[in-house]
């Protein structure tokens, strides 16, 4: 049966299940289509906690995203009735040369950020659990913290659907085409069709644009929970910030402070193995936990008790590690959203926003420039606008 929406959301996850409330917000009749389960765990969405920073190191130009993103989750959450944000500060360390301590340090400089940057011995008195080598220094800020993932997925969902959106789950999209004025999708269920379509697919978007050859890797990230040891009031969010260690520029690790019913999560970022978002090992592995409890030792020696919990999410990266957010180059009604280089969770307030603006405007306020497709040469001969990327080995 074909059912006529102004606009049809593919993936429900972080970016899916923000544009899919923000375009019903505006009055517009939204389909979105979920191969999953509501708020699932199997793409890259969920964890139980993600960062929120604003001294961005991977690059300047997402500091007015995360001012509006910010702003935002405070909004969703008063209207969803859900605790989305816990602010807890941030740290960002490496050594002097770093992409996390020089692209924070330069992030926070250019948007005049409230900052610190502390030294090895500093950070020791003032977060005394985490334990830096004493040639490494920290950006310290105060606006920074944690989201709660599946929550705030499914505050966006709710507010969907209070606003009239139509959301499938337990679907899976197996093609779409430009049809006429129209955009028709078809699914294990049925075809449906609508004026605008937004891909938002995760891991899965290469399936969906098979056409394009987008330049995307899928890597696999093992996360980890483990049981404090001894003096877990040192982990706890008023004495330890959310927090990056670069290592090296093959090495860098995050985590969380303890919280109630969790432990401590810490996981490394990037340095996964590729990985095919059907068939991907979704068991944390002994020897994933060990890399991790490497750092914890040296880093973190209080938090590396009893394991709690390991799970496996997924990274869609790009080669500069930046986002995409763009229409299809030969048909604009379709918008590519994000695929985001594993450091994406925290703008799904405001990509929200840019995707309704885009679907319903043909525009956005919002600078995103440097997240359009014109920097991939091989989708055609268009200059680019975006700025140098930062040496990101790291992420």
């Amino acid at each position: 049966m074909t059912r006529v929406h102004d606009v049809i959301v593919v993936g429900l996850g972080a970016m899916g299940s923000a544009s899919a409330y923000q375009l019903a917000r505006r009055g517009q009749s939204v389909l979105g289509l979920e191969a999953f389960g509501r708020a699932h765990q199997l793409g890259s969405s969920g964890g139980l906690t993600r960062v929120i920073r604003l001294a961005y190191f991977e690059h300047p130009d997402y500091v007015p995203l995360l001012r509006a993103a910010w702003d935002l989750w405070p909004e969703i959450e008063a209207e969803s009735g859900q605790e989305l944000l816990l602010r807890t500060g941030g740290l960002y360390a490496g050594r002097r040369g770093s992409a996390v301590l020089d692209g924070a340090v330069l992030s926070a400089q250019r948007h005049d950020l409230p900052h610190e940057v502390l030294d090895a011995a500093e950070v020791g008195r003032r977060f005394p659990a985490l334990r830096l080598d004493a040639d490494m220094a920290a950006l310290h800020e105060e606006l920074a913290g944690l989201l709660y993932p599946e929550r705030c997925i499914d505050a966006h969902l709710t507010l969907a659907e209070r606003h009239g959106a139509e959301l499938h789950f337990e679907e899976r999209v197996t093609g779409w085409a430009s049809a006429g004025e129209g955009i028709e999708v078809v699914t294990n269920r049925g075809r449906y069709t609508a004026g605008r379509l937004v891909l938002a697919a995760g891991p899965w978007l290469p399936r969906l644009l098979p056409d394009l050859e987008l330049p995307l890797t899928i890597e696999r990230q093992p996360l980890f929970w483990f049981e404090p040891t001894g003096s877990p009031e040192l982990l706890a969010p008023d004495r330890l910030p959310v927090y990056i260690v670069e290592l090296d520029a093959e090495y860098a690790f995050y985590g969380f402070p303890l919280l109630p019913g969790q432990g401590v999560k810490v996981a490394r970022h990037h340095g996964g193995r590729p990985a095919d978002p059907d068939t991907v090992d979704r068991q944390a592995s002994a020897a994933d936990e060990a890399e991790v409890r490497r750092f914890i030792d040296r880093y973190l020696p209080g938090a590396g008790g009893r394991r709690l919990d390991g799970r496996v999410c997924m990274y869609t990266n790009t080669p500069d590690f930046n986002f995409i957010i763009d229409v299809h180059p030969t048909d604009p009604r379709v918008l590519i959203l994000s695929p985001c280089s594993g450091h994406g969770f925290k703008f799904a307030s405001v990509i929200g926003v840019i995707a309704a603006d885009l679907a319903t405007e043909g525009g956005t306020r919002y600078p995103i420039e440097f997240l359009s497709l014109k920097r991939f040469a091989r989708l055609g001969p268009r200059e680019t606008a975006m700025p140098p990327p930062l040496d990101l080995a790291t992420g």
